[in-house]
């Protein structure tokens, strides 16, 4: 299936039940907590993507285009946020895209975005763009699984979902990876162009006319994410590092490792998943 024609299949991005469980209980408030409000939309890639997509529709006609989740939150009324998340699509640990455990999904899209945004403090990047960036960086893998989920169980036998090598494999089998599949739905929601070309070049952000600077901490973001889900010791860390991108830069392994703002060791549950 090309890139477009994957693009123009409907498809249903779950969300984490227990997210859309305490947004419901928080927007129940006579005055719901725009705080408490954005840190659950920013556990979630599916109900943040939906959330910007509102927010930069022709609906409010913005001056600019939206990219953070407060901002978002900022410009929608309560009722529409209501709206949005009791129409979420739920999901379960493992039968709701198949061939992608949905639990470690949403870990390693939450990891990813904390990471990003330690990063780009770091390099001088927009944050709040880097999170969301982040945090929506993984869609396209659902949405592969989910329009052609054959192609992508054939794909899975050579690699897993999180596998370091994915996006290589993706492009070799399909001509597209993930992250153009993702870089096609911001496009569609009218993310801001920064975003897009971040998300589009994650996988390899010099295959690009202008570095931009976003993609590459992305790229960073999501090896040390990915390395985490595969529990990579000392030797792998160091053999795998994408070098050359932290060269560009300026971040050697141990500026990337320094900045985990996760607790490796915990096994956190969708409570306990905190922007």
């Amino acid at each position: 299936m090309e890139l477009n024609a994957l693009l123009a299949q409907p498809v249903a991005l779950p969300s984490l039940p227990r997210t859309v469980a305490l947004l419901m209980s928080e927007l129940a408030h006579e005055e719901p907590s725009l705080r408490r409000l954005n840190q659950l939309f920013g556990t979630d890639p599916a109900l943040a993507g939906r959330l910007l997509e509102l927010a930069n529709s022709h609906t409010f006609q913005v001056p600019r285009q939206i990219a953070g989740i407060p901002e978002a939150l900022a410009l929608l009324g309560i009722a529409q946020v209501r709206t949005l998340v009791t129409s979420a699509p739920l999901g379960t640990a493992s039968r709701s895209v198949p061939g992608v455990h949905m639990q470690q999904f949403w870990r390693y899209s939450l990891n990813t975005a904390k990471l990003a945004r330690s990063l780009a403090g770091i390099v001088h990047q927009n944050q709040t763009a880097a999170y969301t960036t982040g945090l929506l960086h993984a869609l396209g893998e659902l949405v592969i699984h989910l329009a052609d989920p054959d192609k992508a169980q054939s794909v899975n036998t050579l690699v897993a979902p999180f596998d370091l090598r994915r996006g290589k494999v993706e492009q070799r089998i399909f001509g597209y990876c993930y992250g153009h599949v993702t870089a096609g739905l911001a496009r569609r929601w009218r993310l801001p162009e920064v975003v897009v070309d971040a998300l589009h070049h994650q996988s390899a952000p010099f295959d690009n006319n202008a570095y931009e600077p976003l993609a590459g901490v992305i790229h960073l973001a999501s090896w040390r994410a990915r390395a985490r889900e595969a529990e990579l010791g000392e030797k792998e860390l160091a053999v795998s590092f994408p070098g050359e991108v932290g060269l560009a830069l300026g971040l050697d392994i141990d500026m990337v490792l320094q900045q985990d703002p996760i607790d490796w060791t915990a096994k956190p549950e969708a409570a306990d998943y905190v922007v």
